[in-house]
């Protein structure tokens, strides 16, 4: 069997990515099974694509990667199952997944993990949101042999087009996430966030929670991005991302927090922030939005928030108490063990492709 991964990103560099498809990449290959990667973007495009400026260069960049992409349609000749995550261009309409499903008959598995049906203008990408194609999605469902959805909300969007939907959760790979967070009692608890700059926006609902925490016990509050948001809050470290040190930058939290906002954008989302700070058996405050409340049962192996006070008070009590700290964060790493490792989901991973 061959198969050939169609993403947006270069290869170990984008999270959904990483935890989608490219944490297999080792059991593919024990399997025997051969694949191949053919990312839209370049390694070198990719290191500037969400830097301030440089007009000229990012389109230069785009042109390139274009003129390069129908390349894909004569290389996939060779490959059993074409996976296509999210999108094989940026912008535009579908029409190499078109010539793929239409023309050459390919077997096309397609995987997404956000409501990416819906517009999501970010200051990122604001300059070229007019040239997103929303309604391809719908296409891509169905037009694919298999869809492969992050939860069970993208799925109920996909079944509408296509009978052949598979739950497939974005997992983490506990060889990688091996260490676990030593709780210990401390003066000064670190309670921290961790995400791109394109969900940033998320941390200012929870700035006067963090402001009340901030003064009645003094904790640490730790910021880790690519870019630093910013905040109307004094006092914070920022940590800039770094996949290298990526494990290690998250053990300093004592407690994680992932709040979100309650829409359709933020139920398609699949929870990898929690996942991220459970597997690592850090305990988890999070918003009870979409698969969040799948994955967290409140009070056993995670808070769940739904108004400020109760922000205030679950948090506090995850500082006042190590105990809880200790329970709840082996609770929250026993859930990924058992439902959200790659060990657990091997067997959908791999039944995506089933002749």
């Amino acid at each position: 069997m061959r198969i050939l991964f169609v993403a947006p990103y270069p290869i170990g560099q984008a999270p959904s990515q990483r935890f989608r498809f490219e944490q297999y990449f080792t059991l593919l290959q024990q399997q025997g099974i051969r694949f191949d990667t053919a990312p839209f973007w370049s390694a070198a495009a990719w290191s500037i694509l969400y830097q301030k400026g440089r007009l000229f260069k990012k389109a230069l960049f785009l042109l390139f990667s274009f003129l390069k992409r129908p390349f894909i349609v004569i290389k996939a000749i060779r490959y059993d199952f074409i996976f296509i995550h999210r999108e094989a261009a940026p912008i535009g309409p579908p029409v190499l997944e078109w010539i793929l499903t239409k023309v050459l008959r390919k077997k096309v598995i397609f995987d997404f993990d956000d409501a990416i049906w819906l517009p999501n203008t970010s200051d990122s990408n604001r300059m070229v949101s007019w040239l997103k194609n929303h309604g391809k999605t719908a296409k891509l469902c169905q037009w694919s042999y298999v869809v492969s959805a992050g939860n069970s909300f993208l799925a109920q969007y996909a079944k509408r087009v296509n009978d052949n939907v598979v739950v497939n959760p974005t997992t983490i790979d506990l060889k990688h996430h091996n260490q676990l967070k030593k709780h210990v009692s401390k003066d000064m608890v670190t309670i921290g966030w961790t995400g791109s700059h394109s969900t940033n926006r998320y941390l200012r609902m929870v700035v006067p929670v963090l402001k009340q925490i901030l003064e009645q016990f003094g904790c640490r509050i730790v910021i880790i991005s690519d870019q630093d948001p910013h905040l109307l809050l004094k006092g914070y470290n920022f940590i800039r991302w770094n996949k290298q040190e990526e494990i290690d930058q998250l053990l300093q939290l004592d407690i994680g927090i992932m709040p979100l906002h309650d829409s359709d954008w933020e139920k398609g989302k699949c929870g990898f922030k929690a996942l991220q700070y459970m597997s690592l058996g850090i305990p988890t405050v999070a918003s009870p939005v979409g698969v969040n409340r799948q994955i967290i049962d409140d009070s056993k192996n995670g808070f769940l928030c739904s108004s400020e006070e109760e922000w205030i008070n679950k948090l506090s009590a995850l500082i006042k108490s190590k105990t809880l700290r200790v329970n709840m964060g082996k609770a929250g790493r026993k859930t990924v063990e058992d439902r959200y490792s790659t060990k657990a989901n091997v067997s959908t991973f791999l039944s995506l492709f089933a002749k």
